[in-house]
């Protein structure tokens, strides 16, 4: 049995043994394989979720799972292995696990960004934004002030610097805290606020930020509306530039099996969808419907809102996000994809009606007392450091404290973290379950004398969404309808019919209208006919099948 614990934070040769440990307990369950090599030549791993001896991967709807794109978005391998680990666990006891593995199956990729975390989760923590390499220049940037741990205590907190041009002030409520003095206010004591590290070359006046050496952002580098760095900074020179992208975009190009999508990243407590770029109104409008009932489903189960990311979260109101996974994966290949925002350090301090971004930019003073509150009372007051004396190197006599960012804000803290995670396995499985599905409805050979018989294949979509899954995956003719074959033995010879018939697509009952006297055609099944001459018999082999909606066979008796 794996030894897998969901109260720490695993690094990469730990990470790795455990993956290996599922696919040796549970190779009729797992396969584990590496899709590609990171930056610094870490394998990126693999897990395919299915129950082998009913059918290969490839022949089954899919579900795409990541985690840990950005590098200090730890906690979303977390909630990877906790799917897994329910998956193999539960087969056999639960219903919708059972059917789950048996119809569909799951590709999951725990650690997208192996480099990043690892920096991350390092003794000496150091934080970037995504991947190590250098971007968009090689050479080290000169001057300024370097994030890092300079007290030596596994934390980056910040530093405030008494100034009297400073902007923040000691709150007359909570000594502990700072709050912006008044627009028009002078004459108190100020202080200047700064990430925790060294200032490089300092001339004992400007303290200008350093820019990190590795400024990329992989979830910028997708193919959707992809923009060039002085439209959208981190965007890599050109689409799937990176080596992880590109493995994670190719095993998915390579895989039309996969029917949706969802990308675990922190933090804020949310259920993002597409599109990142547009109003609601560029969806067809059943798309629409179909992502906001699976986003209501979401929020039931989690507890999260299920918002666009267009119109509720975005990081300016003039700004847009572009090259992002969940509308590369709408858009170009019609599936509904989600962005999963883990945990929301507000919400956990009671503060229930807030705006995810816009709160960052301004929000009540009772926000954060409450924040501190909870600080104090729930983490023991590790989440907000009281400031404390440091002698720094450059700037003589500071104080460091403030929020621990990493602890509280980034990840959820450990103790809560698998009773912050395990929900997303229950909708995880449902959004797999809605997935179309191809099911024999009837295999048939009737005979019609003088050695000849009419050979009748008839199928359904037994899942909730149609084989094309979207309507924007209909529009852009992103894959054929139904195929079905008949396979003669020796012998056998085909009259009429085709020995490969392509035919439509299967509706589902996801666009079916809500009235009870709505028609109910039979759009979700379709019937192909064959006549042979077979004079001796034989048994004639029958396939059906749709890269999304997986593969069906009958063999019949003539």
């Amino acid at each position: 049995m794996p030894d897998v614990k969901f109260d720490t934070f695993y690094r990469y040769d730990d990470l790795t043994c455990i993956l290996e440990s599922f696919a040796a307990e549970y190779p009729d369950l797992v396969r584990l394989e590496s899709i590609g090599q990171s930056y610094e030549g870490r394998e990126i791993w693999l897990v395919t979720a299915t129950n082998f001896s009913t059918g290969e991967d490839r022949h089954k709807p899919a579900m795409w799972v990541d985690g840990n794109i950005h590098a200090t978005e730890i906690s979303p391998s977390s909630a990877c292995l906790y799917l897994i680990n329910r998956l193999v666990t539960q087969y056999g006891s639960d219903d919708d696990v059972t059917r789950c593995l048996d119809t569909r199956a799951f590709y999951v990729c725990p650690r997208v960004n192996p480099d990043g975390a690892e920096l991350a989760l390092a003794d000496k923590p150091r934080f970037i934004r995504s991947s190590t390499r250098p971007y968009p220049y090689d050479e080290e940037p000169i001057g300024g002030l370097e994030v890092e741990d300079i007290d030596g205590d596994g934390r980056i907190l910040m530093m405030r610097v008494p100034d009297p041009n400073g902007t923040w002030k000691v709150c007359p409520e909570e000594p502990r805290l700072l709050v912006r003095r008044e627009p028009s206010e002078v004459g108190g004591q100020y202080y200047r606020l700064l990430p925790e590290g060294r200032i490089e070359q300092y001339d004992g006046v400007l303290i200008p930020l350093r820019p990190q050496k590795e400024r990329l952002d992989l979830n910028r580098n997708f193919p959707i509306n992809w923009r060039q760095e002085y439209e959208q900074q981190g965007a890599g020179p050109y689409p799937t530039s990176e080596p992880e992208v590109h493995a994670m975009a190719h095993f998915i190009a390579d895989h039309p099996n996969i029917v949706s999508a969802v990308a675990f990243h922190t933090y804020s407590g949310v259920l993002l969808r597409p599109y990142d770029d547009r109003d609601d109104k560029a969806f067809p409008a059943e798309d629409l419907w179909t992502y906001q009932k699976i986003g209501e489903k979401g929020t039931e189960i989690t507890g999260y809102p299920a918002v666009s990311v267009y119109h509720d979260f975005r990081y300016h109101p003039n700004q847009v996000i572009t090259g992002g996974f969940d509308g590369w994966m709408y858009d170009h290949l019609g599936t509904f994809a989600w962005t999963v925002e883990i945990w929301s350090p507000q919400r956990q301090a009671g503060i229930e009606e807030y705006k995810f971004i816009d709160w960052w930019r301004e929000h009540p003073l009772e926000d954060d007392l409450k924040m501190l509150k909870w600080s104090d009372e729930v983490l023991d007051g590790q989440g907000y450091i009281a400031w404390y004396p440091f002698e720094h190197p450059e700037l003589g006599p500071v104080e460091l404290g403030g929020w621990n960012e990493f602890y509280a804000f980034r990840n959820p803290p450990l103790q809560f973290l698998e009773e912050e995670i395990a929900p997303f396995s229950d909708w995880l499985i449902w959004h797999l379950l809605i997935s179309p599905r191809l099911a024999l409805y009837e295999a048939s050979a009737k005979a019609l004398g003088e050695g000849a018989y009419r050979i009748r294949l008839v199928v359904q979509n037994t899942g909730w969404l149609p084989t094309y899954v979207s309507k924007k995956g209909l529009e852009k003719k992103l894959t054929r309808g139904v195929v079905c074959e008949i396979d003669l033995p020796e012998g056998v010879t085909l009259e009429t019919g085709k020995p490969r018939e392509v035919l439509d697509q299967l509706e589902g009952r996801a666009y079916k209208p809500a009235a009870p006297d709505a028609e109910d055609a039979t759009d979700d099944r379709l019937k192909v006919e064959w006549t042979v001459r077979a004079p001796t018999g034989g048994r004639v082999k029958l396939v059906a099948r749709h890269d999304r909606a997986g593969r069906v066979t009958a063999e019949v008796e003539l």
